[in-house]
């Protein structure tokens, strides 16, 4: 089951702050809901453990992130793939995009795609979309506030 899930967030920070904290493991791992652990394995990768539930499943994902088309300080592709055993698997990417609106003033966009499979696929497409839009939002919105602050 596919779906696209598009939003922005401005933040009250210079680009060149914003776009560092996109890339630092420590930030991203606070920011990023029911992570346990993100390391850093290359340049461009990331090992991650999240926990989440969507509706009645809870489920503990392992996976590995990679950072694309990095083109500092402006945008990037991030792309990720978590299994979490007999609920099913999550894959999915954004390109997310960092426009400067003023010295303290950073426009962030992004535009995900998620693929769900497994028992959690099961659960039907409206609660899935719901629960990925409240994720990508509390991640963004978190994001702007430790960034901003």
């Amino acid at each position: 089951m596919a779906l696209v899930i598009e939003g922005e967030e401005t933040i009250a920070a210079p680009i060149d702050k914003v776009w560092e904290a996109l890339n630092d493991p420590a930030v991203l791992k606070e920011c990023i809901p029911g992570c346990q652990s993100l390391e850093k394995t290359a340049d461009d990768g990331l090992a991650a453990t999240v926990v989440l539930k969507v509706g009645p499943i809870k489920a503990t994902f392992n996976g590995a992130v990679t950072l694309k088309n990095l083109n500092p300080p402006h945008s990037y592709t991030i792309e990720g793939e978590g299994k979490g055993g007999i609920a099913g698997f999550a894959k999915g990417g954004a390109d997310v995009t960092l426009t400067e609106l003023g010295p303290d003033s950073t426009l962030l966009k992004y535009a995900a795609k998620a693929d769900v499979g497994g028992k959690i696929a099961q659960l039907g497409s409206r609660l899935i979309t719901s629960t990925s839009k409240k994720l990508a939002g509390e991640f963004f919105s978190t994001f702007g506030e430790k960034v901003g602050a």
